[in-house]
């Protein structure tokens, strides 16, 4: 299918919810410029970045530095003329500021360290973090059995027979920029690598503001902790084409048999 270039159109489709206000705000059919962006930061306390930077969205120019370098000292994200991907980047600073800079300060304090130790290896915690920086997916749930049916991949039962109950005690919030760019035009085996958060059922009913906020600041927090989710393997597996509603092909029961993209545990296929 032809990605949806639509602002308006994204806006109204599942999982564009954490930016749907803003690409309804913006309209048309192409990603805004960096100053109609940073026009959009004028109504907002102004995000920081983990060195203490105003964020702004600036082009791309050479010997600026690294990307997260300069974001880091200036508060500057690159963000291309017209490119879907740092568009949705933009976004995810403006519904996510701690966390993007919880994310920013992990990658500064790991490229400190590769320095000191004369590597130039990227290693596995730089890789987590770019995964969910990229690819992030929140999973709030107030049900601990869904949550075990997520964790065993036990794709059915929960996305067909466990449908209603899903609807009304979890909550799926994406966080990657990557996972918005690839939902215009969604294909097959498309995976978040996901942070399960254990919420209220009232948590549940709160305005989607409040529990954004909410979920800004626990992820900030638990992207400070040293240590934490620092592997790609530590992120909950999500294939996101089998949440309800996402795409229409999911409404048969028989579409959840497809194993290329709703797989079973490792220990299920020894």
């Amino acid at each position: 299918m032809a990605a949806i270039t639509d602002l308006g159109a994204l806006a109204a489709r599942p999982l564009f919810e954490p930016v749907a206000g803003w690409l309804h705000s913006f309209g048309g059919f192409a990603p805004p410029d960096a100053s109609t962006l940073n026009a959009a930061l004028a109504g907002l306390a102004p995000p920081k970045s983990a060195g203490g930077a105003s964020i702004r969205f600036v082009r791309p120019e050479a010997g600026k530095g690294g990307y997260e370098e300069r974001i880091f000292a200036r508060g500057e994200v690159e963000t291309r003329a017209g490119n879907w991907h740092d568009f949705f980047n933009a976004l995810a600073w403006l519904a996510y500021p701690q966390a993007k800079r919880a994310l920013n300060g992990r990658h500064h304090a790991a490229l400190q360290m590769q320095r000191a130790a004369g590597s130039s290896a990227r290693g596995a915690a730089r890789d987590a973090i770019t995964q969910f920086d990229e690819c992030g997916m929140i999973v709030a749930s107030a049900s601990a059995a869904l949550v075990e049916l997520l964790r065993a991949h036990e794709w059915k039962e929960l996305f067909w027979h466990r449908r209603a109950q899903l609807a009304r005690d979890m909550r799926c919030l994406v966080f990657g920029h990557a996972i918005w760019d690839q939902l215009r035009a969604p294909f097959v085996g498309l995976t978040a690598k996901a942070v399960v958060l254990e919420v209220e059922g009232t948590w549940l009913a709160r305005p989607l503001a409040q529990q954004l906020a909410d979920v800004d600041c626990r992820l900030a927090e638990i992207f400070s902790r040293p240590g934490a989710y620092a592997r790609p393997r530590d992120f909950q597996p999500l294939p996101l084409l089998g949440i309800p509603g996402v795409v229409a092909e999911n409404s048969d029961p028989s579409y959840y048999d497809d194993q290329r993209q709703f797989r079973p545990a490792r220990s299920a296929l020894c």
